[in-house]
């Protein structure tokens, strides 16, 4: 059994709900993961199940909607005129947290290394719906929703993903 780290990050995919708990409280927010399901295979479209960190954080000080390619702010904030002129887009915003799986063979190494397939917890456009499984394997939330998770969260928080 492990050892329950605070602040911890639980993510529910049949509820597509998170929820932040540390040793005092649990906030949850809602959120939307892989429109393919859960899965853990490079190139799958899936949300990786299992043991997680949190690898790195990406967009402190950015503002609210900056827009990101390759884990890099781009200089663009969204708006709908730049979503018009890139339909069908993926949108990255405000922030990243990049997860590490911790499971050898489950989300570790090899072709389920969540690392590898660039699984984040990040932004997303305002007209994508929540509660609602739809993403292309990472798991998006709410701009404002983010904001607080990022400022609540540090380098190594664990995340389950279940």
């Amino acid at each position: 059994m492990r050892e329950q780290a605070f602040p911890a990050i639980h993510i529910d995919l049949a509820r597509q709900g998170l929820v932040l708990r540390d040793a005092s409280m649990a906030r949850g927010y809602a959120v939307s993961t892989a429109a393919n399901g859960p899965g853990e295979r490079l190139g799958s479209g899936c949300t990786p199940r299992g043991h997680h960190r949190i690898r790195l954080k990406i967009g402190a000080g950015c503002p609210a909607g900056a827009v990101f390619r390759g884990r890099r702010w781009t200089g663009e904030i969204y708006a709908p005129e730049l979503a018009a002129a890139q339909p069908g887009r993926d949108w990255i915003l405000t922030r990243i947290l990049w997860l590490t799986g911790t499971e050898p063979g489950l989300n570790r190494g090899g072709a389920v290394d969540s690392l590898r397939r660039f699984i984040y917890i990040h932004g997303c456009a305002p007209t994508e719906p929540m509660g609602l499984p739809c993403s292309h394997g990472c798991i998006r939330m709410r701009d404002a929703d983010l904001l607080e998770l990022f400022d609540a969260v540090s380098v190594g928080t664990p995340v389950e993903i279940r």
